[in-house]
């Protein structure tokens, strides 16, 4: 992903609402936030890429999808090099929720551009955009960059105000209908908890596999699906129903049983679960979106190292 963002990508931070206009960005946040947006860009790249992955699109095929590729997906990243860096900055400048969510907003419709209107990274733009503002927060507080703190400055700074949205009516997201149906969170609430799924799911199984010399790939194969056996995924719920999402969740649940990557066959194993969700038009959206947040925030404390 390297040349995806240059120096001009900070121009039109300082603009955002709610930011000081004349307030100067020196030299060294700026590279701090093209930083962070080179990660998170990172990030989905790495998430789009990972293969197996059941029901997903990635390099190979468009997974349950048909309308939508991994060229879609890759219109849709480079529409959102310069989200990831405004957001970043405005993070460090202590900005209200109402600035985060506009700058989520224009980021979304610069994605529905790109790839002609198709949702490819609505779910990424929140929470990967509420942690890189939580990341540039805890630098501008003068903190170490831990998970812990990543975690805690984003509840501390805008918990109250994530809670708030979480119950505000959505009737047009097919998330929200879901979420109310069948009695699941959604990323509104997943957020206004301070992203569980990803500190105490995501990133522990991807330090884990980490740790056990597993690599990369087959460490982000086991998180995958560490999150599809754990998290109600409205994106399944809103294709699957509630035995949609049991299918997901217990052949999730197996292939962890089974060892992982860690056991022999464990390729073929998560091929015949990618060959199920495509014939059942199964897509674990939401867990596709929370593992390129556990990649992002992993490689932003470096194994909090």
């Amino acid at each position: 992903m390297h040349g995806l963002i240059a120096p001009a990508d900070m121009a039109g931070a300082r603009a955002a609402p709610g930011l000081p206009a004349a307030a100067p960005v020196h030299e060294d946040e700026r590279g701090f936030c093209l930083r962070i947006g080179r990660l998170a860009l990172r990030s989905l790249y790495a998430e789009l890429t990972l293969y197996p992955k059941p029901g997903l699109v990635s390099l190979r095929d468009n997974g349950s999808h048909d309308d939508m590729s991994a060229e879609t997906f890759m219109r849709s990243i480079f529409a959102l090099r310069h989200y990831f860096v405004r957001i970043t900055l405005a993070g460090s400048r202590g900005a209200p929720f109402g600035v985060l969510a506009a700058l989520g907003i224009e980021a979304e419709r610069r994605m529905l551009a790109a790839t002609g209107g198709v949702n490819t990274h609505r779910g990424a733009i929140f929470g990967l955009g509420l942690l890189c503002a939580a990341i540039g927060n805890c630098r501008a507080q003068g903190e170490a960059l831990s998970a812990q703190a990543i975690r805690a400055a984003m509840v501390a700074r805008w918990g109250a105000a994530l809670a708030a949205h979480a119950r505000t009516p959505n009737t047009g997201s097919h998330g929200r209908r879901v979420a109310a149906r069948h009695g699941v969170g959604g990323a509104r609430h997943e957020a206004a908890r301070g992203l569980p799924a990803v500190f105490e799911v995501a990133l522990p199984a991807l330090r884990r596999a980490l740790a056990a010399g597993r690599g990369q790939r087959r460490a982000r194969v086991d998180t995958l699906f560490a999150l599809m056996a754990h998290i109600g995924d409205t994106n399944v719920y809103h294709r699957g129903g509630a035995a949609g999402a049991a299918t997901v969740s217990r052949h999730a649940r197996a292939f962890l049983a089974s060892g992982g990557t860690g056991a022999a066959g464990w390729e073929e194993r998560a091929e015949r679960c990618h060959r199920l969700f495509v014939a059942r038009r199964l897509s674990p959206g939401g867990a596709a979106d929370l593992l390129a947040a556990a990649c992002l925030v992993d490689a932003v404390t470096a194994g909090d190292a």
